[in-house]
């Protein structure tokens, strides 16, 4: 009988149980940053169809570096995030992420995720081959050690300096399908190392406030925000002009070709228009499109080769 006695007290127990794990594990998803997981490993998955040789590889073998790579990336954020526990919870923009607010509590069971998913990760990329190894290592190294640890709140540079491990899971991507590193995958990791500032300082600029409340040095913060555009617009030069160089290189197709051109203008003519009518609004509006720029040129990459164009 439902209605009864121990079925109403089951029913009682278990009602609330449920949404609570769902909640807990969205927050445990959450610390991870998905999305920039997602665009992270899309990149990595670009570059792995582009340096597919020609005898097919097996679907095992994708699984370990696509799954490696995730588990990598996800691993990482998990991990900053509990570096920046601190300025997290006093910033407008972060006091709602699942440390500050008390969804991730302790704070060490962030770190213990993501270190847990860090090591998986590297165990994968070791079955792999060392350089993959190198790959994911260098990531957390670059990520953790250099940008959250050390130069986000001692430099204005920190971003171009740390933003180098944002073009590692490209170099992981075709490491773990050549097994070696060629000046195409190093051309497409430093167009995402360009593309960064672009997406973080037009952020910056919008939360500035922010970060001069906390004391990170975030470049808008410690420089005029019209130098700061000025430094930006350089950036998405040379990311348009690595964008063409990626298509000389790689002997790309039409597709690649105009996505590039249309969408690194389309960029270049935003960023250009901030710079001459400097306001928060723009440059939110920049940073919100910068990542399917990016997932757009990649996407691009693997049209061109599955259609034979490239």
């Amino acid at each position: 009988m439902v209605g009864g006695k121990y079925g109403g007290q089951v029913a009682g127990v278990s009602g609330p149980d449920r949404p609570e794990l769902i909640d807990k594990i969205k927050s445990y998803v959450e610390v991870t940053k998905p999305r920039s997981v997602f665009l992270l490993v899309f990149t990595a998955l670009a570059a792995m169809v582009v340096a597919a040789p020609p005898q097919t590889l097996s679907f095992g073998h994708w699984l370990k570096a696509v799954l490696a790579i995730t588990l990598a990336c996800s691993g990482v954020n998990a991990v900053s995030c509990y570096v920046d526990r601190d300025i997290d919870a006093v910033m407008e923009r972060t006091r709602h992420r699942p440390i500050p607010s008390g969804r991730i509590a302790p704070p060490y069971k962030a770190l213990y995720w993501g270190l847990l998913q860090f090591f998986l990760a590297l165990i994968l990329a070791a079955w792999i081959n060392w350089l993959a190894f190198v790959c994911i290592l260098l990531g957390m190294l670059g990520y953790v050690g250099i940008y959250s640890l050390w130069l986000k709140r001692r430099s204005s540079w920190n971003i171009v300096l740390g933003g180098f491990s944002g073009g590692l899971p490209v170099l992981f991507g075709w490491a773990a399908v050549r097994g070696e590193i060629s000046l195409l995958a190093v051309l497409l990791a430093l167009l995402v190392v360009c593309w960064i500032p672009n997406h973080i300082w037009n952020l910056a600029i919008y939360f500035r406030e922010d970060y001069r409340r906390v004391g990170v040095p975030m470049l808008p913060v410690v420089c005029a925000v019209r130098r700061t555009l000025l430094y930006i617009l350089l950036t998405v030069v040379a990311m348009l002009v690595l964008s063409l160089a990626v298509y000389r290189v790689g002997d790309l197709g039409p597709v690649y070709l105009w996505t590039a051109l249309l969408s690194g203008l389309a960029v270049l003519a935003g960023n250009l228009y901030l710079y001459f009518n400097c306001d928060n609004k723009s440059a939110w509006w920049l940073y919100k499109l910068s990542s399917p720029y990016l997932f757009l040129l990649f996407l691009a990459l693997i049209i061109d080769k599955w259609t034979g164009q490239g």
